[in-house]
């Protein structure tokens, strides 16, 4: 089947994943009430919060169910001002053109690319991974944080939010958590969430000892035939443009079907 990136299409992949971060913030919520997190929709966007440090505060989808009007625009910046965080937004390359001039008008810049890359499911030959990769139990929460927080070792110092933020994660609604062992140890890490019909692929992460091994390429094939196996027509994920994850996507069938542009206003 030949999917055509319109903005129907668009709107489909930027709903799969504004609602699988719904879920985290509603995690947050759950276990660390302190922070305040919530979430609402509004004009079409989910406004999400979950503290004002955190990347997963910002909206998801605006400007692709209609131009906001200046009064939601204004409601919109409220959400995140009055709970002191600075304000981003997540916006489709297939949003109303109007977003351009309205986010330039109200002070935002850009301050973020992400290529959003997708694969169909229905013909894809899946591969038997050689790496055994399991499921993890939500008991093994802890486990799966530190192990996915483990691999960005080297590059970003593993940081209490970094941690928390895996932790939220792992025990996420909807998102299903895995392993991937090698010798009987966990050395790699992934995620995914089902949303009609489009399987979010993330939580990507291998501790740098044992990376090249193939332990990404096994996770990425038991994910895929997870979602195929919930009835996902699609896979879907995100990655910095250029970077070593889109490269791998696309090695492995993905294709880049839109770049999206993060605005911020601080």
């Amino acid at each position: 089947m030949i999917y055509l990136t319109d903005i129907d299409f668009s709107q489909r992949l930027e709903r799969a994943e504004g609602r699988a971060a719904t879920r985290f913030v509603e995690a947050r919520a759950r276990f660390d009430p302190a922070v305040g997190a919530a979430w609402t929709e509004l004009a079409g966007a989910y406004l999400l919060y979950d503290g004002p440090d955190s990347p997963a505060t910002q909206t998801f989808g605006l400007g692709l169910f209609g131009l906001p009007s200046t009064g939601e625009m204004q409601q919109i910046e409220e959400f995140f001002e009055s709970r002191g965080a600075p304000v981003f937004h997540e916006v489709s390359p297939l949003a109303d053109p109007g977003m351009l001039g309205l986010l330039s008008e109200r002070g935002y810049r850009p301050v973020e690319l992400t290529s959003m890359l997708v694969q169909p499911l229905a013909e894809r030959q899946l591969a038997k991974a050689e790496i055994l990769v399991r499921e993890a139990d939500r008991k093994e929460g802890d486990l799966w944080a530190n192990t996915a927080a483990g691999g960005w070792r080297g590059a970003v110092e593993i940081s209490d939010s970094l941690l928390g933020l895996m932790r939220m994660m792992g025990d996420t609604e909807d998102l299903r958590i895995y392993f991937a062992e090698i010798d009987g140890r966990p050395v790699a890490t992934g995620a995914l969430a089902v949303h009609a019909g489009v399987g979010l692929l993330a939580g990507a992460s291998t501790l740098p000892e044992w990376r090249n091994r193939g332990a990404q390429r096994a996770l990425l094939e038991h994910r895929l035939s997870c979602a195929r196996a919930s009835g996902c027509e699609l896979a879907m994920m995100g990655a910095a443009p250029g970077s070593a994850s889109q490269r791998n996507a696309e090695r492995h069938g993905f294709r880049i079907v839109y770049t999206r542009i993060k605005w911020g206003r601080r």
